[in-house]
């Protein structure tokens, strides 16, 4: 990952036992104003800071302006601009650090703080170590000669354009293609759509107008129905939807059929051993389809499971030297095309590889179907032992499955749950073992059932 989440939940979150709070933020900000200057003892550090288009951002990002420069850190502000924006202009301006006012794919009453670190990239563990050290330490801003200057800069967008249109092949284009871009009322509603048209498309926007409070709100990545609506009323030969931050993409095709992240790695991954340029093999998660996995295994392509969250993702990356990997909810990682997930650069990938491969989704992915998926959340108390009841169930399950299906038990992060999923060739055969260890874990826990979006029969 090319970022680090300090707070993932919002004004109404919390950091440990800090609050997301203006007064949080700039403390924050401060202390990592503090460990940057003391980093920095040639020159005095500069900072980006971008935001998505939620109404709390304009709160947050006051209070980080006024921490990092009361601690002697001059800051460049972006207005709205895709996290993956964030880290290039972190890159290609030579900053100290660049920070992401967003809380991703949640709703408006959410928000988040990400940092990179010079170059774009995320932060150390010893970096991150120090400043949440310096958190506990007093706010004593620096003498009046000392403090920070803060600038809005003009320009952030259109760099960030032409540095995604680079990334397609100059001997490409999309002209002759009709697009439903979907923007998710987020940071990329004035960047996406200007990208695709740029290099050819038509290009039909849909949740491109924000107003502080829509980010997210039945539109984008995590709300496909409406780009699939959209695609068919305007017969539209794909539809793109990126999430509130820019850095998730989902894709439709010309008949409303959704594709996830999977199904477009794949689609990329195909199209490079075609070009004999996919180094190595391909990263996925715990969470990527085993049918995926199999498909790989007949293009002799090699593949590994890191833990869910893109950052794990690029560790294994970075580990094993290899360029592409990625995860069912839409986070692709294209190394040889920038440090960090991005949802617009991803599209490009996926629209260059068709051209490669001169076969359109549907056809490309004909080699495969994802094994459908059940999922069920089961709520859990703080101290419950869960694993003594639910594993001897889950193994049990393992070996009725055998190669024809998988068992991924997770307690999430950010809530007392732990998500029960089975992956089989038949969708009933999943759901009734998903049932089984659920009901190992917590005997009303089956009316939480969810089928998994990635299932198809």
């Amino acid at each position: 990952m090319a970022k680090k989440y300090f707070g993932t939940d919002g004004v109404r979150g919390q950091v440990g036992q800090y609050p997301i709070t203006p007064e949080f933020v700039l403390k924050l900000a401060y202390a990592a104003g503090q460990v940057l200057v003391k980093h920095r003892l040639d020159h005095q550090p500069t900072v980006l800071i971008g935001k998505d288009t939620r109404i709390s951002g304009y709160m947050l990002e006051a209070a980080m302006e006024a921490g990092f420069t009361a601690a002697g850190v001059n800051v460049l502000l972006t207005g709205p601009l895709p996290t993956p924006g964030v880290a290039y202009l972190t890159r290609a301006l030579r900053l100290d650090c660049g920070v992401m006012i967003s809380a991703s794919h949640n709703a408006y009453t959410d928000n988040g703080i990400k940092f990179f670190a010079e170059g774009g990239v995320k932060l150390s563990d010893e970096l991150e170590l120090e400043i949440e050290a310096a958190l506990d330490q007093p706010l004593n801003t620096v003498a009046s000669d000392q403090l920070g200057r803060a600038r809005r800069i003009n320009g952030a967008v259109d760099r960030y354009i032409e540095f995604c249109k680079a990334t397609f092949p100059n001997h490409y284009h999309l002209r002759g293609l009709k697009l439903v871009v979907d923007t998710a009322n987020g940071a990329a509603y004035d960047v996406a759509p200007k990208v695709f048209h740029e290099l050819g498309a038509e290009v039909i926007s849909i949740g491109h107008q924000p107003d502080g409070y829509n980010i997210n709100h039945k539109v984008g990545a995590t709300y496909t129905k409406t780009l699939q609506a959209a695609v068919l009323q305007n017969e539209a030969d794909y539809g793109i939807a990126l999430d509130g931050d820019g850095d998730r993409l989902m894709m439709v095709d010309k008949f409303g059929k959704v594709y996830d992240g999977d199904a477009l790695i794949y689609v990329i991954a195909k199209a490079r051993v075609t070009t004999q340029t996919l180094q190595g093999g391909v990263v996925g998660t715990v969470m990527t389809n085993l049918a995926m996995e199999l498909a790989f295994k007949q293009l002799n392509i090699d593949f590994v499971r890191a833990k869910v969250g893109d950052r794990y993702v690029l560790e294994q990356l970075h580990q094993r030297q290899w360029l592409l990997g990625g995860e069912a909810s839409g986070h692709i990682v294209c190394l040889d095309k920038h440090n960090t997930g991005d949802g617009i650069i991803s599209a490009l990938q996926v629209l260059a590889s068709l051209q490669i491969l001169q076969q359109d989704l549907s056809s490309v992915l004909a080699d495969w179907q994802p094994y459908p998926q059940t999922m069920i959340n089961v709520q859990i108390n703080k101290n419950q032992d869960w694993q003594s009841k639910a594993k001897p169930v889950a193994k049990a399950v393992e070996a009725e499955l055998g190669q024809n299906g998988r068992v991924v038990l997770r307690p999430s992060g950010t809530e007392p749950v732990v998500r029960v999923m089975v992956e089989a060739r038949h969708a009933e055969t999943a759901r009734l073992a998903a049932e089984k260890i659920a009901r190992a874990i917590d005997e009303n826990s089956v009316s939480d059932t969810r089928l998994d979006q990635k299932q198809r029969k």
